[in-house]
């Protein structure tokens, strides 16, 4: 059972793992080709980059996800030298249709990409979202273990790629999609899982405006302050990353068939670059559970007399989030909600409210994005240094039905969250684990992000002069109920993927 107790607040604490992750690379030898930020951002090849990195298509409201398996290679490779043709680059712009294909490692393998190119993936990539160590480090246990997944999990049928169709609006999605699927079906695919989201409303199920804070990938977006400008290497593979270094990329012998149509090695081996201009989508369908969020802020800020305070309710929900419904951030407004501060997102937290009375500092937005509040010197250049090697692009969509005010049903409802970055480890799961999951961040105890944590029985303090409020005993709102590491291949590479000629050998030994 939730319930609130007053305290005391505490202060920030230090972010150890990011100054860990510095020194290995140091003591690798990954500390090379450094490329100085004061030189002009490279340009980036947006004709062979897939679309989704740049955009998250909110001229395209409806989404159809298809989790597929590879059962005859040669036949498979023929079909994405067919989608290869029709999947969104980065320019120009989709207008009424944006298809995009990214596979797993297994499913590479399966389809007999060279042995060279398979060893030059992330560890991270080749190992897959589960496994003992890693289902514990993301928090996904218990009702979140992979063994209970729909797909993407060891007792689900192995996932080899992903098809996304975007779409104006529904019928016409939903037509696509079918067209698609009878040639993928004939073309030596098996569907494993499908997903049909619903027309983007610009608010996920708990009512809140999402996708507000997105990083910009300098060279291609524009950015209203440096909080938010990172280096396109961070997301794209095969250009400088905030380290100023160029993340490992799979590259493929040069002699192969095919292989010169692939970018050059842009570090000068005689080698051809596989992954330039491609990047690793992580996906996980996260279920929401509207009705225990609900009932969870009803419990929690009923009036003294036992009735129900609404206003307290969204207010509470508000804390947890680190905005109000609308989008507008508490750090803009942290009485109330004000639409008109929706969009607002140049704004930091240490030096404006490092204590957490505007914005509590468990809240899930100050958790996702710390920004200035990181050491080694909180509120300084240096610590949004060390936040921009942490930005993911985020590329979620919402799927079921909308719970109305007061209703109660089992529907399974959520978001398909999908986040684009060049390095899993040192973004998305440094994310997930040292700042969502991570009892201890920023020098707390017991206390897991309020929305989207890993704890059945959570904490929540939410920070306050003479006192605090502290609430315990939340249970858990979101689940996984699917995911994996996906490789997003650059348009070029995907071609190369299609040609049946320069692959030998059964699928999963293509060799050099």
């Amino acid at each position: 059972m939730a319930s609130t107790t007053l305290g005391a607040s505490r202060a920030l604490g230090s972010t150890a793992a990011e100054r860990l992750i510095t020194a290995v690379r140091r003591k690798s030898g990954a500390m090379k080709r450094l490329v100085e930020r004061s030189e002009p951002a490279p340009a980036i090849e947006t004709d062979d980059v897939q679309g989704i990195v740049f955009r998250g298509y909110g001229r395209l409201p409806c989404c159809h996800y298809a989790f597929l398996q590879v059962r005859e290679p040669i036949q498979a490779r023929a079909w994405i030298a067919r989608v290869a043709s029709q999947v969104a680059a980065g320019t120009p712009r989709a207008e009424r249709f944006a298809l995009h294909l990214a596979f797993t490692y297994s499913g590479l393998a399966a389809l007999g990409l060279p042995e060279r190119a398979l060893r030059g993936f992330s560890r991270e990539f080749i190992e897959g979202m589960y496994g003992d160590h890693r289902s514990r480090f993301l928090g996904d246990v218990g009702e979140s273990a992979p063994e209970r997944w729909a797909w993407g999990g060891p007792t689900s049928e192995t996932v080899h790629a992903v098809l996304m169709v975007y779409g104006a609006d529904r019928a016409a999605t939903s037509e696509r999609f079918q067209a698609e699927q009878e040639l993928w079906r004939e073309s030596g695919w098996a569907d494993v899982h499908a997903l049909p989201t619903c027309p983007r409303s610009g608010r996920e199920h708990f009512g809140f405006a999402d996708g507000i804070s997105q990083p910009a990938i300098e060279g291609y977006h524009e950015a209203s302050s440096t909080y938010h400008r990172v280096r396109a290497g961070e997301f794209i593979l095969g250009y400088p990353n905030e380290y100023g270094l160029y993340t490992d990329r799979p590259l493929v012998d040069g002699s192969r068939p095919g292989a010169l149509s692939l970018p050059a090695d842009v570090e000068g081996s005689t080698l051809r670059d596989f992954g330039r201009n491609g990047t690793y989508l992580v996906m996980r369908q996260l279920r929401q559970d509207v009705v225990a969020f609900r009932e969870t802020l009803d419990a929690l800020t009923r009036n003294e007399d036992g009735s129900p305070n609404v206003k307290e309710q969204e207010r509470l929900a508000a804390q947890m989030v680190g905005r109000w419904p609308s989008g507008a951030p508490l750090m803009a407004s942290p009485h109330q909600d004000d639409p008109s501060k929706a969009r607002e997102n140049d704004f930091g937290y240490h030096r404006e409210d490092r204590e957490g009375l505007s914005c509590p500092v468990g809240a899930h937005v100050r958790r996702a994005n710390p920004r200035d509040a990181l050491e080694p010197s909180p509120g300084t250049e240096e610590s949004l240094t060390v936040n921009r090697r942490h930005r993911m692009l985020r590329r979620g969509r919402i799927y079921g039905g909308e719970l109305p005010p007061g209703a109660v049903d089992n529907a399974d409802r959520g978001l398909m969250f999908v986040a684009v970055n060049a390095n899993i480890s040192r973004q998305f799961e440094f994310v997930q684990h040292s700042w969502i999951v991570d009892p201890r961040f920023n020098g707390m105890f017991g206390e897991s992000d309020p929305i989207t944590g890993a704890s059945a029985e959570n904490i929540f303090r939410v920070p306050g002069n003479p006192v605090r409020t502290r609430c315990v005993g939340l249970p858990r709102f979101v689940s996984v109920v699917g995911g994996a590491y996906f490789f997003l291949p650059g348009i070029r590479a995907l071609r190369f993927l299609g040609e049946a000629e320069g692959f030998v050998g059964k699928p999963g030994e293509g060799t050099e």
